[in-house]
């Protein structure tokens, strides 16, 4: 009969043999994996150029992307290592049907185009300035490769590849995604669109941007654009915290109504023009809006504090403010634009009315809660300064962090040039004209409670004896 204490031996023997293949094969993968990892490296930024021209009943996709971004494929070398330019040919037809043509997406009025033809490929220098304009890049690829002479290395050249795409008519409307994000950590697609109309459209994409609409229809840009307006809206904290200080004092949809409507005219008119080109474009005009923003909000909240604010002076000083934080919207939005197509007007539109639904339902939530605050945690006074003086502090603080990025900048005034001299002038009738405006209407249709009856003791106009339901303030 066996002891424990021989059993317990037998089977540490047993173990040991084990636990040595298990160490062995850690230490060999911990040597190999990083070897591996070397030579499969990621590389961090790629930039692709790429040209889309349909053109009768087939369409061209043009691109150049570096050939160091096309991982696991072998290319032939000869000598020290230069990439052999005789037999490279059928390796990059290979490397560009994995790494591109699997991973774009060419869709003919919503339905998809099938997997593409590889009609040229060709490697070259990344000084080739080819790339410039499509009949160049074209050119280019169905021109004479590089004679094999050339001594280069494989992560030294760019591989330029031209597919073919069959289409039922070239004035089809047209979509693309470019997967390409996993050519790199940080993928650029700088890409032409080239329509039978001649206009050329240019997009550029950061990552994965999904489904891009080359040539949308006027609908499909609208919601595109309200979507945009929506979740900017939500994801803008300086825009929230300016709407917050419009809340505070005012905690009804109806006495609100005439005040965020002066704000959503006002940011529609800058953004508008800041579209249209009709905007400052120095280095200097981005901080300095981002600046004033800030100075709006340390406004608002302090006048909050103060008290004695009323809707009739409230939404001018908000129409004031909202000229500013629509060039703040403009800057969101130069990226966007590129998506309007030829609905430019639509878009900003769209954008605008998504920012007013976004700014509906703050109000919808913070109305509510603010009167359950009032009437449950503080008296109404003391909950106004608190909420204002909390407000004030951050966006001091934003204040003076802007403003040390905007001292950074030597402003200098700009030369007198006719062009300058027109557009000061265009700037000038259109803010005498909402002027007038804003005085007319001031004047003629002065804004009265109720709408809100304010009380002269109480200049808030928000007696906490009137609110005696909870979600009083949304028919208020």
């Amino acid at each position: 009969m066996k002891s424990p204490a021989s059993d317990s031996s037998s089977a540490a023997c047993c173990k040991s043999p084990r636990r040595l293949w298990i160490s062995i094969f850690i230490a060999a993968l911990a040597f190999l994996l990083p070897h591996a990892l070397l030579a499969h490296d990621i590389p961090n930024d790629v930039t692709v150029q790429a040209f889309v021209k349909p053109e009768g009943q087939k369409l061209h996709l043009l691109l150049r992307v570096p050939l160091n971004a096309m991982r696991d494929t072998e290319f032939p070398e000869r000598g020290a290592g230069y990439l052999d330019l005789a037999r490279v040919d059928a390796s990059l037809r290979e490397a560009a049907m994995v790494w591109i043509a699997d991973a774009v997406e060419i869709y003919e009025d919503d339905s998809r185009l099938p997997n593409p033809q590889i009609l040229e490929v060709r490697a070259s220098f990344p000084s080739d300035k080819s790339f410039a304009s499509y009949d160049e890049a074209y050119a280019h690829v169905t021109g004479p490769s590089l004679s094999n002479d050339v001594q280069v290395y494989s992560n030294q050249v760019m591989l330029d590849v031209l597919f073919e795409y069959p289409i039922h008519s070239d004035r089809s409307r047209f979509s693309i995604h470019p997967g390409l994000a996993r050519l790199g950590l940080q993928v650029i697609t700088a890409l032409r669109f080239l329509p039978p109309d001649g206009a050329v459209r240019a997009f550029e994409f950061i990552g994965d941007p999904g489904l891009v609409r080359l040539d949308p229809q006027w609908y499909q840009a609208a919601l595109n654009f309200v979507k945009l307006g929506f979740f900017h809206i939500l994801d803008g904290t300086d825009h929230l915290l300016f709407l917050f200080c419009l809340v505070i004092p005012f905690r009804s949809l109806r006495k609100l109504i005439p005040v965020v409507t002066s704000f959503t005219v006002a940011h529609s008119i800058t953004l508008i023009a800041s579209a249209y080109n009709l905007a400052p474009d120095f280095l200097w005009f981005p901080p300095l809006i981002e600046t004033l923003i800030a100075m709006s909000i340390v406004y608002m909240a302090l006048e909050n504090i103060v008290g004695g604010v009323g809707v009739q002076r409230r939404w001018m000083i908000t129409f004031g403010f909202g000229l500013v934080h629509g060039f703040g919207f403009s800057f969101a939005l130069r990226q966007t634009l590129q998506f309007a197509g030829s609905h430019l007007l639509t878009s900003l539109l769209s954008f605008n009315i998504g920012v007013e639904l976004g700014q509906l339902l703050v109000l919808v939530v913070l109305i509510p809660l603010l009167h359950a605050f009032f009437r449950y945690a503080v008296a109404e006074r003391m909950g106004t300064i608190i909420l204002s003086a909390l407000v004030a502090h951050t966006g001091w603080h934003w204040m003076l962090d802007r403003g040390e990025r905007l001292a950074q900048f030597r402003f200098a005034w700009p030369a007198l040039t006719t062009a300058m001299l027109a557009t000061a002038m265009h700037w000038l009738m259109a803010m005498l004209i909402v002027a007038v405006l804003m005085w007319y209407v001031a004047t003629r249709w002065p804004l009265r409670f109720p709408l809100g009856e304010a009380s002269s003791r109480d200049p808030l106009g928000t007696q906490s004896a009137q609110v005696r339901v909870l979600g009083n303030g949304l028919d208020n």
